[in-house]
């Protein structure tokens, strides 16, 4: 119901790629598709093989399969409902549910952030500690660092997802954007947002810069130390241990970095939509591949797990 420039809205509708010609929002969906179900295959793998190989069930690769679980439920969140609007003319999504994704999205958006601190730390005390690393990171120890990642994506998401959408919302319902994120549907509130948009951009700054600022730390004393060691070889393979990380970690932060601490100047709508392709869809899907590609370890295992169901699949009746 109306009420001067206020309506009760129960549906948005996602604007997504709708200015792109058919043929082209075709040509996108195939290519989402394709990324899609890579991501999802490429995650499941690093789970399943971290599980099954005993060599994979260090501290290591316990959090890394956190990051594929965070990965497919990343996507699971952005992509499907991405991929219809591309396909079906209908790209509306449902009061709720444009809260739910909104809520998902900042969950998982943070969770990422925590983690990969983890991870950064988790490097730290097996090089620059390597005899105590067994003890330190025990399984008590990164069980409580595996949930100390996850949970403060349950605050923040909590508080800003629910103080958005009590606001009134104009007569428009057309969200800018592919999926519900903050700023577009910000965009569509009849009210002052002041104090909210204060809150945001603090609570952003601190949910990314306090774990950049641990991978920072984490990896200067990581450099030191390596810089220590006597033989190009011993840092080379002190070096390599960290490469994947380190890739993964720009990845995100560089993307997510350049589409929400851009000036707004320079922040049209359509540029937003790119970018934020680049950590909602692209980085979920390379984060196995660099893990697969940059490591023997993950390599072999995988080797082994395919050799040992085929020896399986041979010896069934």
């Amino acid at each position: 119901m109306a009420a001067g420039n206020w309506t009760r809205v129960d549906e948005f509708i996602l604007m997504s790629f709708s200015s792109l010609p058919k043929e082209m929002q075709l040509l996108l969906f195939l290519a989402f598709l394709a990324i899609y179900l890579v991501t999802l295959l490429g995650n499941s793998l690093i789970i399943v093989v971290t599980l099954a190989d005993p060599m994979l069930h260090s501290p290591m690769y316990f959090f890394l399969r956190n990051l594929s679980f965070l990965e497919i439920g990343f996507n699971l969140v952005i992509v499907p409902k991405m991929l219809s609007t591309l396909l079906t003319p209908d790209t509306t999504i449902s009061f709720l549910g444009c809260a739910a994704q909104m809520y998902f999205f900042f969950f998982f958006g943070v969770a990422e952030c925590f983690l990969l601190a983890t991870m950064a730390y988790d490097r730290y005390v097996a090089i620059c500690s390597p005899l105590h690393y067994p003890v330190i990171m025990n399984h008590r120890t990164r069980a409580k660092l595996a949930v100390a990642s996850w949970f403060p994506g349950f605050p923040v998401a909590t508080v800003q997802t629910t103080w958005l959408f009590s606001f009134p919302f104009c007569a428009t319902n057309r969200v800018n954007h592919f999926f519900c994120d903050s700023p577009p549907v910000l965009r569509l509130v009849c009210a002052d947002t002041a104090r909210f948009e204060v809150y945001a951009i603090v609570g952003t700054i601190l949910v990314v810069m306090l774990p950049c600022l641990l991978i920072v730390c984490s990896y200067a004393r990581i450099a030191a130390a390596i810089l220590q060691i006597p033989s190009a070889k011993g840092k080379h393979k002190a070096f390599s241990t960290c490469s994947s990380h380190l890739l993964v970690v720009s990845l995100f932060y560089v993307s997510s970095s350049l589409t929400y601490f851009r000036p707004k100047s320079n922040n049209s709508p359509e540029s937003k939509k790119l970018l934020s392709l680049s950590y909602t869809v692209v980085t979920p899907m390379l984060n196995p591949i660099i893990y697969s590609l940059r490591n023997n370890e993950v390599k072999n295992a995988l080797g082994r797990t395919f050799h040992k169901a085929l020896i399986l699949r041979n010896h069934m009746p």
